[in-house]
């Protein structure tokens, strides 16, 4: 069996474990998990043209699917790029949000951030970024394109490129806390980390 798909067997494996462990769909009461968010305008400001045009389309669900969003991330090569694969309906996914608010802000002058909502409507993805918005934008994937490309099986789902624009870590399920995503950011993004895998 060759290294690569031992690799993708042993992804696929940990992404059905962390979605089972997830429990996305769970009959939990509904919360409120936009609260406030960062000043992205005053945080974000004097951002490199190809981060500050993420910045400019923040909230937007963009259409095209895999070729739209891969097509972005040939845009992107030479900056980090952070992927976080989420779905309204997914409470974990709305749970990282106010994480991914933060870590957007403070790091997004050096490392781009997107979203691909998958399984999802966008009148209920809408409405969410309404009551949690983010500085940057959403692929849509409501037939899971993007998402499986990644081996994302369950959400939420993070993605990290290196500067290279290749693929180097996908981490499975909610992050238990702001500093879990961040030591990933700073390790994948920021760090060795995708130059190493």
């Amino acid at each position: 069996m060759t290294k690569r798909r031992t690799l993708s067997i042993a992804l696929a494996l940990a992404g059905l474990l962390a979605f089972l462990v997830a429990g996305c769909g769970s009959d939990e009461p509904e919360q409120d998990y936009g609260g406030s968010h960062p000043d992205y305008a005053k945080a974000l400001a004097g951002s490199p043209p190809p981060l500050a045009a993420l910045h400019r389309q923040a909230d937007q669900l963009l259409p095209g699917g895999r070729s739209a969003y891969e097509k972005r991330l040939a845009e992107l090569r030479g900056y980090p790029v952070v992927t976080n694969v989420w779905a309204s309906w997914c409470d974990p996914c709305r749970a990282e949000f106010p994480t991914f608010q933060k870590l957007s802000a403070r790091y997004g002058k050096r490392v781009a951030f997107l979203g691909v909502n998958a399984e999802d409507s966008n009148d209920a993805a809408s409405t969410f970024l309404r009551e949690a918005p983010l500085s940057y934008p959403s692929y849509t994937d409501p037939e899971r394109e993007i998402a499986d490309s990644l081996k994302i099986l369950g959400f939420p789902g993070t993605a990290f490129y290196g500067r290279d624009g290749r693929l180097c870590h996908v981490r499975f399920g909610q992050y238990p806390s702001q500093a879990d995503l961040e030591a990933e950011v700073r390790e994948y993004a920021l760090g060795n980390g995708c130059e190493s895998a």
